[in-house]
C-alpha cells in the first residue's frame, strides 16, 4: 500500500514537474532589424494569448551581424537560437548540409500550397520545405510621378534601361538637390552586388560559365558596370558609394530621388504619409531590361528556420507556423492596415480584394513572378540564385567584388581596374575552393 501510494505520489510530482516545464518553454528567436520584424514583436500579445506555455525571447540584430551569429550557431549546432531569420541565400545551402529542421509537418490549416511557387521553390531542398517565408520581395522601379510629368515623360510598365537613363537625365536638378536616380553603392554581397548582379542578368552577364570560370573579363559585365557608373556619376546623389537600402530610402522620402530601383518592400514606406514627404506622388514599374529576356530584378525572402541544434523543436514549430500564417497577415491588416502586411509570400494575399486595393500590390507580385532563381541568366549557368550565387563561398567573394565596384563608384579606381581585380580575385578563390580544375 505504501509503495503504491509512493509510486502514485511520484507520478503526480513528475506530472506536475512536466507541466511546469511546459509552462516555461522559452524559445530564442534571432531576427533582422527590419520594419516587418520589429512590427511582429509589437504584436506578440496575440501569440501569447493563444500559446501561454511558450515564451519568446528576441535577439534583434543588424543584417550583417545577424548573419555572422546565426551562421556560427547553426554550423556548430550551438543551440543558442531556436528560430533563426535567414535569407533565400542561406536556406538551400544549410538545408543541403542538414543544418535545418524540415517543416513538412506544419498544421493542415497552415496551407503550404498557398505559398507563392517562386518563393517556396527557393526554400525547398530534396522535396523538403526547410524554412517558412515571413516576407518576400523582388525589386522594381519606384519613381516620382510629378517629376516624371514635369520632364514630359511617361513611365512604361516595363521600362528599358535606355528609358531609365533618358528619364534620369531629364529629372536631375542638382541645384535643387534632386537626383534623377538613386541606386545602391555601399559594398556588400547583399548591398551593391545584389543590385548589380540582378542588373547584370539583364545585360546578358553572369558570374560564372558552366566550368565555374568567372566572367568579369567579358563584354556584358563591362557594359553593366559602365552603364551603372555613368548613371550614378551624372545623375546620382553625392557620396553614393556609401548608400545602401536605408540611405536611399531616406533620400527618396525626403524628395531627393527621381527614381529608385530597389526592393519591393520599400513601397509601403515611401507611400506612408507619416514618413514620406512625397507619399502621394509615387509610381511603380517593373525593373528595367535590355530586350534579352531577363529583367534586372532580384528575388529574396526573409524566412524563419529551425536549426537542427535546438532542444525545443515543437515550440519552435508552433511559433514559426503562427508567424508565417494567414492568421498573422490578417492580424497585421487589422492592427496596421493592409499596406503594412508582410508581402510576397502567399497567393491568397494577392487574391484578397482588400489587398488588391494597395497601390503596389500587383507590381510586387508581377516583379516576384518575373524572377526565376533556377534560370537567372540569359545563358546557361551552373548555379541558382538571381542576385547571388547559392554556394557557400559567395558571401566572401561577393563582398570583396562589391568593395572593388564601390571603389570605382567613389572614383578611387577605374571600371577597368575594378573588373580586372574582380576577375583575378574570384578566379583565385574558386580555384582554391576546388571549383576550377
Amino acid at each position: 500500500m505504501t509503495m503504491t501510494l509512493r509510486a502514485m505520489l511520484g507520478a503526480t510530482v513528475a506530472l506536475t514537474l512536466t507541466g511546469a516545464a511546459l509552462a516555461e518553454t522559452t524559445i530564442t528567436v534571432a531576427t533582422v532589424n527590419n520594419g516587418d520584424m520589429i512590427r511582429m514583436q509589437g504584436l506578440m500579445d496575440a501569440f501569447n494569448a493563444k500559446h501561454p506555455d511558450i515564451k519568446v525571447e528576441w535577439v534583434t540584430l543588424e543584417e550583417n551581424v545577424l548573419r555572422q551569429k546565426v551562421t556560427t550557431d547553426v554550423a556548430t549546432k550551438g543551440g543558442q537560437f531556436d528560430v533563426m531569420t535567414i535569407g533565400t541565400y542561406e536556406a538551400p545551402i544549410w538545408g543541403k548540409q542538414g543544418w535545418l529542421v524540415p517543416l513538412n509537418d506544419l498544421p493542415a490549416d497552415y496551407d503550404v500550397d498557398d505559398l507563392l511557387p517562386a518563393i517556396r521553390g527557393g526554400l525547398t531542398v530534396d522535396g523538403n520545405l526547410i524554412a517558412a517565408p515571413f516576407c518576400g520581395e523582388s525589386s522594381m522601379v519606384i519613381y516620382r510621378t510629378d517629376l516624371m510629368e514635369k520632364a514630359g515623360l511617361s513611365m512604361p510598365e516595363a521600362p528599358t534601361w535606355a528609358f531609365i537613363k533618358e528619364a534620369a537625365a531629364a529629372m536631375t536638378d542638382k541645384g535643387s538637390e534632386v537626383y534623377g536616380i538613386c541606386l545602391r553603392g555601399k559594398a556588400g554581397w547583399g548591398e551593391n552586388m545584389a543590385f548589380l548582379s540582378a542588373m547584370s542578368n539583364s545585360f546578358g552577364a553572369k558570374w560564372f560559365d558552366m566550368e565555374w570560370k568567372p566572367q568579369f573579363d567579358q563584354q556584358p559585365w563591362k557594359d553593366t558596370l559602365a552603364f551603372y557608373l555613368d548613371l550614378m556619376t551624372n545623375y546620382g546623389p553625392p557620396g553614393a558609394a556609401n548608400n545602401g537600402f536605408n540611405e536611399n530610402l531616406a533620400l527618396f522620402q525626403q524628395g531627393k530621388c527621381g527614381m529608385w530601383i530597389d526592393a519591393t518592400v520599400a513601397a509601403s514606406f515611401v507611400t506612408n504619409a507619416a514618413e514620406s514627404t512625397v507619399a502621394d506622388k509615387v509610381g511603380f514599374a517593373l525593373a528595367p531590361d535590355n530586350g534579352l529576356g531577363k529583367r534586372g530584378n532580384w528575388l529574396w525572402a526573409w524566412n524563419l528556420a529551425i536549426p537542427a541544434g535546438t532542444q525545443k523543436e515543437d515550440a519552435a514549430k508552433t511559433f514559426v507556423a503562427w508567424a508565417t500564417s494567414k492568421e498573422y497577415l490578417a492580424l497585421v491588416a487589422e492592427k496596421e492596415g493592409w499596406a503594412n502586411v508582410p508581402p510576397g509570400t502567399r497567393t491568397s494575399l494577392y487574391e484578397n480584394p482588400e489587398y488588391q486595393k494597395v497601390p503596389f500590390a500587383k507590381m510586387t507580385l508581377d516583379s516576384i513572378n518575373a524572377a526565376d532563381p533556377t534560370k537567372p541568366t540569359v545563358d546557361e549557368v551552373p548555379y541558382v540564385g538571381v542576385q547571388f550565387v547559392a554556394i557557400p563561398e559567395f558571401q566572401g567573394i561577393g563582398t570583396a567584388v562589391g568593395q572593388m565596384f564601390s571603389a570605382a563608384l567613389a572614383g578611387s579606381s577605374s571600371a577597368e581596374d575594378a573588373l580586372s581585380q574582380a576577375q583575378s580575385f574570384t578566379t583565385n578563390e574558386m580555384t582554391r575552393a576546388g571549383y576550377i580544375k
